[in-house]
């Protein structure tokens, strides 16, 4: 029997008409009424008491899949689906994935990077030619492409910061200290990207050594710290495991009218990457909560080496701070979003997503060529079951993603520009963000959503991918989760579409994390860490759904 959750609004009708119940109302009305007969409202609707009510929700909500049975462990935010019994299973076919051509489109994505820095930052001509090689992919897969674009806040970067520290010569008091007449002066250069790295939104400033601009220990950041002894110097944070996350430091930076902030990495990626040290990282910061930006601050982190070279040699010494970051954070860029589509016999819809923007000073084959490039693999599949077995019943659509790393603002600007049409007629949206496992830190992948029945045909389609390729189903776990709605994380591109699209209740998502990414947002997330192997568990499960739900 068909799955009820998909079918259209004329089937719907035609099923209520067969029972004698008013078939006006849009789809969502529509559906709720099949379960919520008219006559029966309260009949098996369940309840708020936890493991029972899910228990109920499940069976009240699959009267015409009576082959699915399932129960439900809630744990932390979500529940893993195990079976009680399972009978029959729909004869899911799985689709094929081509790993090599599926590294090739995330290399192409890398290749793209901006020459010096490597990423693909929103807003850039990096991103544009990224997203301009994404439609042609999608052409080359034999579908319709478009790109829109959108205008949103965002940061422009104007030249290569420099960050800097300087002993005088000490020889002869100097008209230009730590100029060509200080005799005798020294001055080190951090390196750009793996000893330092500007922060999401920083604005611009220079600081010369003449000015021997102090630079004030604020500790962990905190709002009980003495922010206002910074006042018209540089604050230096210490991000540990207590420290407050970028927009309130950056609020208080701009409240006590600091000159610059430094964040020193002491809590991501240490020694893991590099012996001994904390690889600085890119963080952005929430610009609704400005009501300026604070155009005039310097907004960095740097590694843990470096932080504890400035506290030794200028905080408690006698070195000075030479900085220049020229950012333009007051303005707004285009960001793109390109998207293929297979037209079905209905308007009704299935998508799958990725960000193909990166942040500024990493390749991002990791974050998120991975998932990019298995949104472009899947594309290429389905672009071929479409020559081979006709319109689905769906319409089946691919897009990518600009300005996810500075606040999901291509997904948003989409979902909201698309408003009444993802209302009507979204199924569920599909999101691939590092969906990659690194080989030597292989922790297996978590395939969560917020729709049962859709986690339990995830399940059974995990079984069999099990069972057709062992080697990859014994290298790589895949943990199946149903998710409340309302606890869906918002730090990726599915949660406009769960959050965005009916202000009465909630959009369907269904979710790949991977692991092994502590390269993630540094100079590290190269080509060498990218396992493309891995991309084809979520790959073949999430596109064999989807083909089941097209194609049967």
């Amino acid at each position: 029997m068909d799955d009820i959750n998909r079918w259209t609004v004329d089937q719907l009708k035609s099923e209520l008409k067969l029972r004698g119940y008013p078939v006006s109302g849009n789809k969502k009305e529509l559906f709720e009424r099949l379960h919520n007969p008219p006559n029966d409202q309260e009949k098996g609707k369940p309840g708020n008491d936890g493991y029972l009510s899910i228990i109920g929700y499940a069976f009240y909500n699959t009267p015409f899949m009576p082959y699915l049975v399932v129960s439900l462990l809630f744990m932390a935010g979500g529940g893993v689906i195990s079976y009680l019994t399972s009978e029959p299973i729909p004869d899911y076919e799985l689709i094929e994935f081509d790993t090599d051509r599926t590294r090739s489109f995330a290399q192409d994505l890398v290749d793209l990077g901006h020459p010096e820095w490597g990423g693909r930052m929103s807003g850039t001509i990096e991103e544009t030619a990224a997203a301009e090689s994404i439609k042609q992919n999608f052409t080359d897969a034999g579908m319709g492409a478009t790109i829109e674009t959108f205008n949103v806040p965002m940061f422009e970067i104007l030249a290569n910061p420099i960050l800097r520290m300087c002993q005088t010569g000490g020889i002869i008091p100097p008209f230009d200290p730590c100029g060509p007449s200080d005799l005798g002066s020294t001055i080190t250069e951090f390196s750009h990207l793996d000893e330092f790295v500007i922060q999401g939104y920083s604005g611009t400033q220079q600081i010369n050594f003449a000015q021997n601009i102090e630079v004030i220990d604020l500790g962990n950041g905190s709002e009980n710290e003495d922010w206002d002894s910074a006042s018209g110097n540089v604050g230096m944070v210490w991000a540990r495991d207590d420290v407050s996350g970028n927009t309130d430091l950056f609020l208080r930076a701009q409240e006590s009218d600091l000159f610059a902030l430094i964040l020193v990495n002491e809590k991501q990626n240490c020694d893991e990457l590099v012996s001994g040290d904390c690889v600085p990282f890119f963080k952005t910061v929430d610009v609704t909560r400005f009501e300026t930006m604070p155009a005039g601050i310097a907004f960095l982190m740097v590694s843990k080496t470096v932080g504890q070279t400035i506290s030794s040699e200028i905080i408690n010494g006698t070195q000075r701070l030479g900085l220049d970051v020229r950012v333009d954070n007051e303005g707004t860029r285009d960001v793109s979003v390109p998207c293929g589509v297979i037209p079905g016999s209905s308007d009704d819809m299935i998508i799958f997503g990725a960000h193909h923007d990166t942040v500024y000073n990493s390749p991002g084959a990791v974050d998120d060529s991975s998932g990019t490039a298995t949104v472009l693999e899947l594309a290429t599949q389905f672009g071929a079951l479409y020559d081979e077995l006709g319109t689905p019943e769906y319409t089946i659509k691919f897009c990518t993603w600009g300005g996810e790393e500075q606040g999901l603002f291509g997904s948003s600007a989409w979902v909201n520009a698309h408003q009444e049409e993802l209302k009507e007629h979204l199924i569920f949206y599909v999101n691939l963000d590092m969906n990659h496992v690194d080989k030597e830190r292989n922790n297996g992948i978590i395939l969560f959503g917020n729709h049962l029945e859709d986690m339990e045909h995830i399940y059974n389609i995990h079984s069999k991918f099990v069972e057709e390729y062992p080697s990859l189903g014994s290298s790589y776990s895949a943990e199946v989760r149903i998710v409340e709605s309302s606890d869906m994380p918002t730090n990726s591109d599915h949660a406009p579409f769960v959050y965005d699209i009916n202000p009465n209740g909630y959009g369907n998502a269904i979710v790949c994390y991977g692991s092994g990414s502590l390269e993630y947002h540094t100079y590290l997330d190269t080509m060498e860490r990218f396992n493309e192997e891995s991309l084809a568990v979520s790959g073949i499960i999430l596109g064999s759904y989807a083909r089941w739900l097209a194609w049967g």
